[in-house]
């Protein structure tokens, strides 16, 4: 009976632990990026996943329009932003 117990508690433990180091930083982390594509506005500096430094020109539901230079513009999909350019950066 105390083996079957003991074994019982491990897993709980174990289940706890994954919970708390990687399936519950990977939801914050997600709930993070997704307030992030939300709130793009105009005049945003940022960056894509692949590298591309623009400010964007229009947003549209699933994508953006980056200026990336003098009369360059650029259609981005909202899932390749990578992120706000810092202050420091631009």
């Amino acid at each position: 009976m105390d083996q079957q117990l003991f074994s019982i508690l491990y897993i709980a433990v174990f289940i706890l632990i994954f919970y708390f180091l990687l399936i519950r930083p990977q939801q914050k982390n997600r709930k993070k990026r997704q307030e992030l594509l939300g709130s793009l506005n105009v005049n945003d500096r940022v960056y894509t996943a692949g590298g591309i430094l623009g400010t964007i020109t229009m947003v549209k539901e699933d994508s953006v329009w980056l200026k990336v230079a003098d009369k360059v513009e650029i259609q981005v999909l909202k899932t390749g932003i990578g992120g706000l350019q810092s202050e420091e950066n631009k």
